[in-house]
C-alpha cells in the first residue's frame, strides 16, 4: 500500500472511472501548508503514454503493462477496462503514473500555457467576474492553489456537503486548470486564474454516477445560481432525454456548456461520449504535448468541436499535485477560454462566445472542421482578439433535442415560457436516443382509429336535409307560376 495517500483519496476505488486516468506513486510527502508558506512539495503521478496505471492504494505496474486504477482495469494497448463504462453508467476521461514533482517545479511543468499563449491572453482578460460550474467529484476548496476561488457549491451525492469535498481528486484538477491562483510562480495556475469555480459533486466515492438524472439536476442547479460556463469531464456512451433537457435549459439561459469526448481506454464504444455530442455543446478532445497531433487515447468522431492539450499535463489534486492525462483536462480549457472570453464582454451572448472558440481555432489535420481535430486547436488569444461577424445562435446547435429551446438571449427572470420541461425519471444514460421519446404513438385498436370510420354519417344527413329543402323550394315555386 501507498502510506502517504489521504484516507479520503484512498476511498475511490479500483472500480471507479474516469475521463481522465490517474494513479499515484510511492513517494516523499509533506502536509499541505497556507499559501503564505510556499507549496507542498509532495508526489506527482506522472502521464503514462501506453496506458497503464495502478489503484490508488495499490503500486505501480510496468509501463505497459495491465492496470486496475480510478479507470477500472486496463491494459497497455486500450483493451477492456472495467466500471460503468457500459450504457448505464457515468465515465471521466484522464490518466495517470507515478514521478515526484515537488514545489515551484510544478508552475515548470505547465506546458500547455506556453502552447496555448495563456500569457497574450491575460493582455485581455483574467475571467474576472464570471462563474464556471464544475459539475464532477467535488473541488478541494483548501487546496493551495484554489483557496477563495471556491463559491459554495452543492453535493448531490451527501446531503450534508456542499461540494468543496474532493474524494477522488479529478474535480481539483479540472478546476485548478481552470481557475488555479496567480498570485505567486508555484503551483498550477489557471487560464482564468480571476475567475470562480461553482463545485457541484454528482461522482461517488466509487468516482461514478449510475443513473443521468443527477448530471440533469446539477446542471439545472448550476443555471439556476449563477453559472455562466459549465465544465462537464464526464459521460457516458448512452444517451438521456432529461439530461439534454437540462442541456436545452442552460441553453435557453444563455450558458455556454463544455464537455469532453472521452477517453478510449475507459470506453466500451467508438463513438463520443454524451454529454459531449448533445447539439450546442462544445465537444472538446485531446492533443499530444507537441500541439500538432492527436492524442492516441482520445475519442473522436463527427461531433468532436475542437481540441486541447490532454497529456503529460501537471494537475492539483487534495493535498498536493499529479500527472495526468485524458480529455477531462482538455475540456477545462475550453471552459476557461469561454471564460475569458465572458470576462472581456460581459454583455455577450453564449451563441457568439460559442463561435469565437470554433472560428479562431488553429486548424489542424485535414483543412476546415474534420471528424478528429474538429476545428482545430483551441486558441484563447486568437478568441480574444479576432474580429468577427455577428452571429445571432450557437452554430453547433443545428439538431432538434428533447428541450425545447436554443441558445440566445437568457429569458427574463422567473420567465418559464423558454424553460426546458422537468423531465424527471423520463431518462438515463443508456435510454433512448435523445428525441425518440418526444411523443407517444397510439396503439392500434384504441378508440380514435374507428371513430373516423363513422364520420360519414353527419355529412350524409346534412346533404339529405339539404336536398330536400331544395326540391320543396322548386316545387313552390313552380306552383307559383
Amino acid at each position: 500500500m501507498v502510506g502517504h495517500i489521504p484516507a479520503r483519496l484512498a476511498a475511490a476505488t479500483s472500480a471507479a472511472c474516469l475521463c481522465a486516468t490517474l494513479t499515484v506513486a510511492p513517494a516523499l510527502s509533506a502536509p499541505p501548508t497556507p499559501r503564505a508558506q510556499g507549496h507542498p512539495a509532495l508526489t506527482v503521478p506522472t502521464a503514462s503514454q501506453s496506458g497503464s496505471a495502478t489503484d490508488l492504494g495499490g503500486s505501480a505496474t510496468a509501463s505497459g503493462g495491465s492496470a486496475t486504477g480510478l479507470d477500472g482495469s486496463a491494459t497497455a494497448s486500450g483493451g477492456p477496462a472495467t466500471g460503468l463504462g457500459g450504457s448505464a453508467g457515468g465515465l471521466r476521461a484522464g490518466t495517470a503514473v507515478a514521478a515526484p514533482v515537488i514545489g515551484d517545479s510544478v508552475r515548470a511543468e505547465q506546458w500547455h500555457l506556453k502552447t496555448l499563449n495563456v500569457a497574450g491572453a491575460w493582455n485581455y482578460s483574467t475571467g474576472e467576474g464570471v462563474t464556471v460550474a464544475v459539475i464532477d467529484s467535488g473541488v478541494d476548496a483548501d487546496h493551495v492553489d484554489l483557496q477563495g476561488q471556491v463559491l459554495k457549491g452543492l453535493d448531490l451525492v451527501d446531503p450534508e456537503g456542499d461540494g468543496d469535498t474532493d474524494l477522488v481528486g479529478h474535480g481539483t484538477t479540472v478546476s485548478a486548470i481552470i481557475a488555479g491562483r496567480s498570485d505567486d510562480n508555484a503551483g498550477v495556475v489557471g487560464i482564468a486564474p480571476k475567475a470562480k469555480i461553482l463545485p457541484v459533486r454528482v461522482l461517488d466515492r466509487e468516482n461514478r454516477y449510475d443513473d443521468a438524472m443527477i448530471v440533469a439536476k446539477a446542471v439545472r442547479w448550476a443555471v439556476d445560481n449563477g453559472a455562466r460556463v459549465i465544465n462537464l469531464s464526464l459521460g457516458g456512451n448512452g444517451s438521456s432525454a432529461a439530461l439534454a433537457a437540462a442541456l436545452d435549459y442552460a441553453f435557453a439561459k444563455d450558458v455556454v456548456v463544455v464537455a469532453c469526448t472521452g477517453n478510449a481506454s475507459t470506453s466500451t464504444s467508438t463513438g463520443v461520449w454524451y454529454p459531449a455530442r448533445e447539439p450546442g455543446v462544445i465537444a472538446v478532445a485531446g492533443m499530444e504535448k507537441d500541439g500538432t497531433d492527436l492524442w492516441s487515447g482520445s475519442i473522436t468522431g463527427k461531433e468532436t468541436v475542437v481540441t486541447a492539450p490532454a497529456t503529460q499535463l501537471v494537475g492539483a489534486r487534495p493535498d498536493g499535485y499529479w500527472r495526468v492525462q485524458g480529455t477531462s483536462f482538455a475540456a477545462p480549457m475550453v471552459s476557461a477560454t469561454a471564460a475569458l472570453i465572458r470576462s472581456r464582454w460581459p454583455t455577450m451572448p453564449a451563441g457568439e462566445v460559442v463561435n469565437r472558440i470554433l472560428k479562431t481555432a488553429k486548424d489542424r489535420g485535414v483543412p476546415g472542421r474534420d471528424d478528429e481535430y474538429g476545428y482545430g486547436m483551441v486558441d484563447p488569444t486568437g478568441a480574444l482578439t479576432a474580429e468577427l461577424p455577428t452571429v445571432v445562435q450557437n452554430p453547433l446547435d443545428t439538431t432538434a433535442s428533447p428541450g425545447v429551446a436554443r441558445i440566445g438571449s437568457a429569458p427574463a427572470s422567473g420567465g418559464q415560457a423558454q424553460s426546458a420541461p422537468d423531465t424527471t425519471g423520463k431518462g438515463t444514460v443508456g435510454a433512448l436516443v435523445p428525441g425518440t421519446n418526444a411523443g407517444s404513438a397510439i396503439a392500434g385498436g384504441q378508440a380514435e382509429a374507428p371513430a373516423e370510420t363513422h364520420t360519414w354519417w353527419p355529412a350524409a344527413a346534412l346533404f339529405l336535409l339539404s336536398t330536400l329543402a331544395a326540391l320543396l323550394t322548386v316545387r313552390r315555386f313552380a306552383g307559383a307560376t
